[in-house]
């Protein structure tokens, strides 16, 4: 979907969700309300946020325990852990249900991992703050679906504080979505009163970007900034 930023902001005409209920359909042939200049929503921490769950436990076990704990194929590892809670699950709960798969030992060291995660955000990644600029003095207004916990965002929100370059971000812990869900998105096009058709979605993970692009939002895959800006640059967004 390769729209020019003038499209944004004067319609793009693609049409709107047939599947939402009336109060949240957006029209694309008119400007948004809130976003007149067109929006993008950043999946985080997956772009903008230089983030790596392995720095919660370097140090502290050897490199097989770490590898072995987060595991990424592992159905019942520690990604489920973190997507219950960031689904809103209790974390004692969560840590719970591993212990019945993975044993008590193995469970104390997703426990030190949770308890030291704030480790695991380094900050934003490098260029991320200048592009947000970028992006604000082009007219563009930025938001966010965060798969996290508030209580991580606040812990992390000194290193994190360009992102207040966004205007609004919703939480999955919060919301008890997560971006697997189409409805999370569908619930940010509704709370930021923006339109699909108005709006970029950019993520690292193809297939969040691929639900993004099924509810008619312009979906970009970006692994890093120098990608990213090179990517909004082909629609013609001054970056």
């Amino acid at each position: 979907m390769a729209r020019q930023h003038k499209e944004f902001q004067q319609g793009s005409g693609q049409g709107v969700l047939d599947d939402l209920p009336g109060e949240d359909k957006f029209s694309d042939d008119r400007p948004d309300p809130v976003a007149p200049g067109g929006s993008i929503l950043f999946a985080l921490p997956g772009t903008l946020v230089d983030w790596d769950p392995r720095r919660a436990l370097v140090g502290q076990y050897p490199d097989g325990v770490v590898d072995m704990v987060l595991d990424p194929e592992d159905p019942w590892g520690f990604a489920c852990v973190r997507r219950q809670i960031n689904l809103g699950v209790d974390p004692q709960q969560a840590l719970a249900d591993y212990e019945t798969t993975h044993g008590p030992a193995v469970t104390w060291v997703v426990r030190v991992c949770l308890e030291n995660y704030t480790l695991a955000v380094k900050g934003l990644l490098p260029g991320a703050s200048e592009l947000l600029g970028n992006l604000r003095r082009a007219g563009l207004t930025l938001w966010g679906l965060s798969a996290t916990t508030r209580q991580l965002i606040e812990s992390v929100s000194k290193v994190l504080s360009p992102l207040s370059s966004l205007k609004g971000v919703l939480i999955s812990s919060q919301e008890h979505l997560d971006l697997s869900d189409p409805l999370f998105y569908r619930l940010a096009l509704r709370r930021f009163a923006i339109s699909p058709g108005h709006t970029i979605f950019v993520d690292a993970d193809p297939e969040h970007v691929a639900v993004a692009d099924r509810l008619g939002m312009d979906g970009i895959v970006a692994h890093d900034i120098r990608g990213l800006r090179h990517l909004l640059r082909q629609r013609g967004i001054a970056c």
